[in-house]
């Protein structure tokens, strides 16, 4: 058959080889003729569909919850510093609406609250509890499949939107960030709507599209800030080139688009900015408790150039977070959770820009090519030269734009297979997928070492076939498509599998088996080498990995039985400062010989002063039964039933205990909130119960007041021990002072 993919806007598109007109819009029934029922318009879908159309998709979505459901539960509260915001916005529609930590409204989490909003509706009916939280996310991760299926379905028919939405559920990164309590899933689904919005609005020009599209980006700038922003250039630069529209009018329907974002985004930006500060939480991660500047310092130009003011690393582009460069996504550090078809879709890309390069302007499928795959590269782009914090799992942006090039570039080279270009094309896509799948299987030797093998071989066979797909006869050109699809996707379904069998919990999580991401450090050969997290053998927090027995890398994250995953990331087990376990709840597991490193406070007490370390930042605190009961008594007394410095630590005795904990100077222990003059007066006042010991590193940023906080609790208050944690009772002064 011939593809005809350019109509004018409003005309229906041609036949393909893979079925029926995959834009015609839907029939509308006759005079006199009965319509369909609903439930056989959703089982059957459209009736120039292949009647395998709508069950496949169906099955699909079916398949991907049922994937990401699997063993939810195992992750517990996964990062215990979001989940504590929940907690509380279940509790207080103040805190609801702010984004904070606590239900005392002590300080905000350094985000903009819309990722909280759904699991803390959620938890509001159901519960707190770990599906209650991460259930959405696992929605959200189904509907970014089903929008991506739908985008590259509309103009390149079923089977290549199966293929992306295959692509995207099978993809290790997002198989772990939408079973996950970061705002990662989120922003991804809506910027996956904001892709497919835009490519509508091209079809026709209509302005609804376009502004329902800056709509969803100015909603996911409240859900991630200004990584919401990074594909408004090519998403803006292909409409106003390829709409069917005079140019005057593109440019009117961008500016209404820009108003829709800035509306959709800056409501919630301006309610805070102009909300008297004296009586709504402290914005955590600013230091000068201002929205627009954590905006853009801590979350925008720092993530940049690396001077994040009161970062993890102190700012200044220590480098702690990775090597940048063109091949950061390719590299130990990133490679197995993104990179897979990476090399694949790239050289698709190419071919669809190459194949559509003689369409006229308003070419819908050029455009969609430009749509997504600029959204890719520049993402890609600036996730490879960002200098400032960076978390391998925040590649699942990429996801959903890998996806739908991948399924868009194999249907286009398919339909032109009988032209030599394309079949050879398609091939060499192929062995792409093969070759790199077997190099980032070999970086994890130990772990199915059968598999690269088969994924190369099967991956060459397959790409023999398809040099001649358009010469052979069809079967056995679909046999040979089919074997370099299971070819291309064996490699990040073992790892998908992998994540799936594993609770993630902490603050940073990686995808796959154990040494599949390394941090410091190109290389990363077989098992993976190098440092995880950019500490020997694992950064705190870094991820639980259950049944494969990482005994790296694991975490301390609080989950709901108070239960805490063994497997610390420094020699030794453990990270100075923290109230852990290794082996029984309560135990202190200190990592450095003799206990604990300098600056750390006391050994087997958790800490002292502005230490903790790391290990207080990025993980949580087990709970001993004892320290449950001591916080308990009375709590009903008190706004906040304890104070710790660093949000991680406070938010495990929040979970455990259902009651505010103040996290003193925010995630970092950094920010300046409170002064040490007003937390004398809560003090005074009997806001605050108990004085956490330990916690995240403290004495940092400009004022240094988690440190003065607690230099002064220590000095001037009785110590209380409850199970192997060190509390200070706020009530019971041991001076005047």
């Amino acid at each position: 058959m011939t593809t005809h993919y350019d109509q004018p806007a409003g005309e229906q598109a041609g036949a393909t080889a893979w079925g029926p007109p995959p834009a015609a819009p839907p029939r509308a029934p006759e005079a006199g003729e009965p319509g369909r029922p609903f439930a056989r318009r959703l089982w059957r879908g459209r009736p120039e569909d292949p009647r395998w159309a709508r069950p496949a998709f169906l099955g699909l979505l079916a398949t991907t919850l049922l994937l990401y459901l699997y063993d939810l539960s195992a992750s517990g509260y996964a990062n215990s510093f979001y989940s504590a915001a929940v907690q509380a916005g279940s509790r207080s529609w103040k805190a609801f609406f702010f984004g904070s930590l606590d239900a005392g409204n002590a300080i905000t989490v350094d985000k903009p609250p819309a990722s909280l909003w759904p699991m803390e509706l959620s938890v509001r009916v159901f519960g707190l509890h770990s599906w209650a939280i991460l259930a959405p996310e696992v929605l959200m991760g189904v509907a970014t499949v089903a929008v991506v299926y739908g985008g590259v379905r509309r103009r390149f028919g079923p089977v290549p939107g199966l293929i992306a939405g295959a692509v995207l559920a099978l993809t290790p990164v997002a198989a772990l960030m939408f079973r996950f309590n970061n705002p990662d899933a989120m922003l991804a689904l809506l910027m996956a709507v904001a892709c497919y919005l835009v490519v509508r609005a091209v079809e026709d020009g209509r302005t609804k599209w376009l502004v329902w599209a800056g709509a969803a980006i100015g909603f996911a700038f409240l859900a991630k800030t200004l990584q919401a922003f990074l594909i408004l250039p090519p998403l803006a630069l292909v409409y106003a080139v390829c709409a069917p529209v005079p140019l005057k009018r593109r440019f009117g329907q961008l500016a209404a688009a820009t108003l829709a974002l800035v509306v959709s985004g800056g409501w919630w930006v301006a309610v805070v900015e102009l909300w008297p500060a004296s009586s709504r939480p402290y914005v955590g991660g600013s230091q000068n408790n201002s929205f627009l500047e954590l905006t853009f310092g801590y979350n925008g130009l720092g993530r940049l150039n690396g001077e994040e003011t009161g970062s993890v690393g102190g700012g200044g582009g220590t480098g702690m977070w990775g090597e940048t460069g063109w091949d950061r996504m390719f590299g130990s550090e990133v490679g197995g959770q993104i990179s897979w078809l990476l090399p694949a879709a790239l050289i698709l890309l190419a071919a669809g820009l190459v194949a559509t390069g003689k369409r006229k302007r308003t070419s819908v499928t050029r455009a969609s090519f430009l749509v997504w795959g600029g959204s890719l590269l520049m993402t890609t782009a600036v996730f490879s030269y960002m200098a400032g914090i960076f978390h391998q799992y925040y590649t699942v942006a990429l996801a959903p734009y890998l996806a739908a090039v991948t399924g868009m570039g194999a249907g286009l080279l398919w339909e032109k297979r009988r032209e030599t270009w394309a079949s050879i094309t398609l091939a060499a896509s192929v062995v792409a997928a093969a070759a790199w799948g077997y190099v980032l299987l070999d970086r994890t030797s130990d772990y199915l070492p059968w598999l690269k093998w088969l994924v190369l071989v099967g991956g060459l066979a397959a790409a023999l076939g398809l040099i001649f797909a358009g010469r052979i006869p069809r079967r056995l050109a679909l046999g040979a498509a089919a074997v370099g699809l299971v070819a291309a996707l064996a490699g990040p379904t073992a790892y998908t599998l992998s994540t799936l069998q594993q609770g993630h919990s902490g603050s940073i999580v990686t995808a796959g088996p154990a040494g599949a991401s390394t941090m410091g450090g190109r290389g990363g050969g077989p098992g993976g080498g190098g440092m995880r997290g950019g500490f020997p053998g694992g950064m705190p927090g870094q991820n639980q990995q259950n049944g494969n027995g990482n005994a790296n890398g694991g975490t301390q994250g609080q989950n709901p039985q108070g239960q805490n995953p063994q497997g610390n990331g420094f020699p030794g087990g453990g990270m100075p400062g923290q109230q852990g376990q290794q082996g029984q709840p309560g135990q202190n597991a200190n990592g450095f010989p003799g206990g604990g490193v300098p600056g750390a406070g006391r050994t087997g007490e958790g800490g002292m002063g502005g230490g903790g370390g790391a290990g207080g930042l990025l993980n949580g605190a087990s709970v001993s039964a004892a320290a449950k009961k001591l916080l308990e008594t009375n709590a009903s007394d008190y706004t906040w039933v304890a104070a710790s410095v660093g949000s991680q630590n406070a938010a495990s005795y929040q979970l455990a205990t259902g009651d505010p904990v103040m996290a003193i100077g925010g995630f970092n222990g950094t920010d300046p909130s409170p002064t040490l003059a007003q937390f004398k007066k809560y003090v005074a006042d009997g806001r605050i119960h108990y004085f956490i010991a330990g916690g995240g590193m403290g004495g940092g940023g400009n004022s240094g007041t988690s440190s003065q906080i607690s230099s002064w609790v220590q000095s001037n208050f009785k110590k209380v021990t409850a199970g192997s944690a060190t509390f200070y009772d706020l009530t019971r002064a041991t001076t005047s002072g």
